[in-house]
């Protein structure tokens, strides 16, 4: 039960999380080189990735989120992009993540449903290691 209720925590505010960390220094624009994004970019991309996967999977899997993944990443996009080189990557990233498995998936299977369980795991990780080593 308590597994249950912090991936319900994760579904609902991983965005919340992250748009905290979002500010004017952390825009990067497309002449910048990598050392200069912010150190958690990597990170982000990421989570990007993981949420266009369980944009795909959760469905699939008859979960019901709401907000969906696709508007939770367009509300990280909205909060965390303001160039538009750096907010296309974003979306590549959810693109990637949601044709992964949809190239792969076509039904609810056992090794679908582990694999959403490890991606919420992953997002978790990530927003709490983001959240507490460069949250403010």
């Amino acid at each position: 039960m308590m597994k249950q209720c912090i991936r319900s925590v994760c579904a609902g505010t991983a965005l919340l999380v992250l748009v905290g960390l979002s500010g004017p220094g952390q825009v990067v624009s497309a002449q910048e080189s990598a050392a200069d994004e912010p150190p958690f970019e990597q990170q982000l991309m990421r989570l990007s990735e993981i949420f266009g996967a369980l944009h795909f999977l959760r469905p699939l899997c008859k979960k019901s989120d709401t907000p969906n993944w696709r508007d939770q990443m367009e509300d990280f996009l909205d909060a965390e992009t303001l160039d538009d080189n750096r907010r296309r990557r974003f979306i590549e990233r959810f693109n990637q993540g949601y044709r992964g498995f949809s190239v792969a998936y076509r039904d609810c299977t056992e090794a679908a449903r582990i694999a959403m369980a490890q991606y919420l795991t992953e997002g978790e990780t990530i927003i709490s290691d983001v959240t507490s080593r460069y949250g403010r």
